[in-house]
């Protein structure tokens, strides 16, 4: 067992049915997963793999590798297509979202969209329920998602929430048409935004806006929003 300290060898006492395994060394290799999932995550997080060979020389004594980092963050590959590929049940609101962020494709660091799917079970409970990453936010991307979630059983919807984006938009409609959808106030409200005179009436606006979502009911938001026009 490698520890802080160095390595540790045990002699594990054999019976004659076999099956015996000490719970201390159990809790050890516990601990060899954990480091494997923490070198995984240095690596994905842009650290250099002779940066974390000296990482895990200063801190347990022992020395990695590259070959065992990009094993480890294969081992890591697995967790994840596990959970992206696990079944999906009961979802009543669907929230759908992109963002972009830099990666290296071909040896080249580009900006690629990252679609998020998060959704509420009947319990109230907030799932995550699926991440991809694609080229852009095109119909074809986002159909690709919106089936793969559909495929994987995701069902009951009675909303679904997103911004107006033309490829998304396209996507959801074809997927999921028979679901009522309902535009995200928070983009709507940043849409409204660039259409303001002065930007230092943003803030004012944007607070205004989220007043009239809040209202008691509709005959109340209409009203206050007629006001906020006569302003």
């Amino acid at each position: 067992m490698k520890t802080r300290i160095g390595e540790i060898t045990f002699a594990v006492p054999q019976v004659r049915e076999g099956g015996f395994y000490p719970s201390a060394l159990e809790k050890g290799l516990q601990s060899e997963r954990a480091l494997t999932i923490t070198l995984a995550e240095m690596y994905i997080q842009g650290v250099s793999t002779r940066r974390v060979k000296a990482i895990t020389e200063q801190l347990c004594g022992i020395e990695i590798s590259a070959t065992q980092v990009s094993r480890a963050t294969a081992q890591l590959a697995e967790i994840l297509q596990e959970w992206r590929e696990r079944p999906l049940g009961e979802i009543v609101y669907l929230y759908l979202d992109a963002r972009y962020e830099k990666v290296r494709v071909a040896g080249q660091v580009r900006d690629v969209a990252v679609l998020v799917a998060t959704g509420f079970t009947p319990e109230g409970e907030r799932q995550i329920l699926g991440v991809s990453v694609a080229l852009s936010e095109h119909e074809v991307h986002w159909r690709a998602f919106l089936k793969a979630l559909k495929d994987r059983g995701l069902h009951g919807m009675e909303l679904k929430i997103s911004d107006d984006h033309v490829g998304l938009g396209a996507a959801r409609r074809a997927v999921f048409g028979s679901v009522a959808w309902q535009r995200c106030q928070f983009h709507l409200q940043q849409n409204a935004g660039a259409y303001l005179p002065k930007q230092s009436m943003r803030l004012e606006v944007a607070a205004e806006i989220r007043s009239i979502f809040n209202a008691t009911n509709k005959t109340r938001a209409e009203e206050m929003l007629k006001e906020a026009f006569e302003k």
